[in-house]
């Protein structure tokens, strides 16, 4: 298929359902610049245009919603550099194009880890939001990683369990159930940092440390990782 910014925006255009659109801001998604089209259809897109850096700036440019996530897919982690990360993510109103990009893109590239760590301390909600959810990716898709990499995160995570906002505190569940299901010995860890959140007086701490201790001792978790 032809590969212009121009075209591939008219399609997504082409393909946007607005009863959609309405589906998506009941689910917290900002409606503005929304066309409506799923993720399965963006992938199924992605494919045929195929990896391309400088097309995935152009459709981030655009500001519309779907050619944000398009170009998280369609960009090559091996080009993506540290000012585009830091641009993209300050351009994050949504929480699904959020974990999109941690998702599609920014894992793979070399610097997750260390934005993990500097993300998860920025007072912008979807960019702290961010840092965790690229802690719950790695923790599942780098296989290859020491357990001392995870090991440092539960502190950040312990920190910022008092964020009350739904956004960051989600993600930092999503984080530390992520982490507390790779093996027994980060299970084992993720369950005491969970204790101790579960001793902090905030709201949000309590829930973060309920939910998690429910998954990461329940015996299906437990089993699989006998």
């Amino acid at each position: 298929m032809q590969r212009t910014a121009r075209l591939i925006l008219e399609k997504l255009r082409n393909m946007g359902d607005p009863k959609a659109v309405e589906g998506m801001a009941r689910f917290g998604i900002n409606p503005e610049g929304t066309y409506g089209v799923s993720v399965p259809k963006l992938r199924s897109l992605a494919r045929k245009i195929g990896r391309s850096h400088a097309l995935a700036q152009e459709l981030w440019d655009s500001g519309v919603h779907e050619a944000r996530i398009l170009a998280s897919m369609i960009d090559d982690p091996e080009e993506v550099t540290e000012e585009q990360m830091e641009a993209w993510v300050r351009d994050f109103d949504s929480w699904d194009i959020c974990d999109q990009c941690c998702m599609n893109l920014f894992e793979k590239t070399g610097f997750a880890y260390r934005k993990c760590v500097e993300w998860s301390s920025r007072e912008e909600e979807f960019v702290k939001r961010a840092g965790f959810a690229l802690m719950a990716r790695l923790a599942v898709s780098d296989k290859k990683a020491g357990d001392e990499r995870f090991m440092e995160f539960l502190p950040i995570i312990k920190r910022e369990s008092v964020d009350e906002r739904n956004y960051v505190k989600k993600a930092v569940n999503w984080a530390l159930r992520q982490i507390g299901k790779r093996n027994r010995e980060l299970n084992k860890a993720a369950i005491k940092t969970a204790e101790e959140i579960r001793a902090i007086d905030s709201k949000s701490a309590r829930w973060i440390a309920s939910d998690a201790l429910r998954e990461l001792t329940s015996d299906k978790v437990q089993r699989r990782l006998r």
